[in-house]
Order: C-alpha cells, then structure tokens, then sequence
C-alpha cells in the first residue's frame, strides 16, 4: 500500500478538524473537532512507522500515548463544559467571553467602605 493513500485521508481529517475547530460554536462540539484532529494525527504516526518498517514500532508507540492524551483531555474538557453549562446555562463559546461572575452578584462596597478605601 502506498504512504499516500493514508496521508491523504489524515490530512483530510484534520482538514475537517480545523474546519470544526474554527467554526462551531458549541464547546462540545470544538472538542469532538480536536479529537478528529488527534485522529488524524494518530493516522499518520501509523502510516509512517509501517511505511518505514521501523523495528521499535515508535510511531505506535507514540500514538497509544496520543490516544491516552486525548482520553484524559476529553475527559477533563467534557467535565469543564459540563461545569460551565451548569453555571451559565450555555455551552456556547461566544458567550462565554470572560470567567468572572456576571455582573449582577458582584458586592457593592457600603458607604463606609469606600470612605476607608480613600482615606
């Protein structure tokens, strides 16, 4: 079999990864186009180390690390959207601009507090 042939569709993949990536909104979303990316990736370590015949298996071995990798990131991802989902109400990333808490539970500092701070 030819290196291109796997080449191509990893590059396709990660063609369609980037695409998802930049696109979505939906956090969970551009976390499924991440591991499409990772995928892709995956594809060409095997692809390569096959092609090269390399008696180590390196590229294998490297791709069983990027896929427990990518299984600890999704896991931890998917636990922040959830997170956030709760707290929010939304998993859209454009909304979801800042980390502070939204600006109708701030405290206001009391009279007397603000004469101390200037004082």
């Amino acid at each position: 079999m030819h290196l291109a042939y796997p080449a191509v569709l990893a590059a396709l993949l990660f063609s369609v990864g980037l695409y998802g990536v930049l696109a979505r909104r939906n956090a969970i979303l551009v976390l499924m186009s991440v591991e499409l990316m990772l995928n892709a990736v995956n594809l060409n370590l095997v692809a390569f180390d096959v092609w090269l015949r390399d008696t180590l298996h390196a590229g294998q071995a490297l791709t069983l690390f990027t896929i427990a990798i990518a299984a600890a990131e999704i896991g931890i991802g998917l636990a922040i959207v959830l997170m956030v989902h709760r707290n929010r109400g939304t998993a859209d990333v454009d909304r979801l601009r800042d980390t502070a808490e939204p600006r109708g539970t701030e405290e206001t500092p009391s009279a007397g507090e603000k004469a101390e701070a200037t004082a």
